[in-house]
């Protein structure tokens, strides 16, 4: 049985590379965001310039017999600082915001119940993850999707990404695909 979880940890290149590398994952779609009732679907221009309700963001599908929702959260609060105020590294504004974008109560209950755990055994600065129904998700233009697996040669995906995925695989490494 599949099943979808929405989560915003910054630049979506360096949450989808993640994402994609884990068990029971079969897809994850960039895109954007929001809690918000909105009728225009935005650009990546206008989410970048901040001024737009949305973040970026990944949409995961996944299959619930191999993963989780509540590992798939766990892991997400791991990978990314939650305890930073619309900000990840170098990349600022509300549209970098930490976010999980739940579609039922179930998906709430467990947001909120990991936030709770990871409070107390991890983080010294309290998380600030936005936990808010999602209301909207678009997919983000095509030059977006798979960016890190079409990319590994730009400067971005070896200064950034690569370090993030080097740390990923050594502290998830029970939860990857085989290569």
């Amino acid at each position: 049985m599949n099943e979808t979880a929405t989560f915003a940890g910054g630049c979506f290149w360096c949450t989808e590379a993640l994402f994609q590398r884990i068990k029971g994952v079969t897809t994850v779609t960039s895109g954007y965001a929001t809690s918000t009732s909105y009728t225009v679907i935005p650009s990546y221009n206008q989410v970048a310039s901040g001024t737009t309700d949305f973040a970026e963001a990944i949409q995961i599908t996944f299959d619930t017999a191999a993963i989780t929702y509540q590992k798939l959260v766990f892991i997400f609060l791991r990978v990314h600082d939650p305890t930073t105020l619309n900000r990840q590294g170098g990349d600022t504004g509300p549209q970098y915001r930490s976010a999980i974008f739940y579609e039922n109560s179930d998906q709430k209950e467990t947001a909120e119940s990991e936030i709770d755990k990871a409070n107390k055994e991890i983080y010294d600065d309290k998380i600030i993850t936005e936990v808010s129904k999602l209301e909207k998700f678009h997919s983000a233009e095509d030059y977006h999707q798979d960016y890190y697996r079409n990319n590994q040669d730009k400067p971005y995906c070896q200064i950034v990404i690569n370090p993030k995925l080097d740390k990923f695989k050594k502290e998830f490494s029970k939860y990857l695909k085989a290569d």
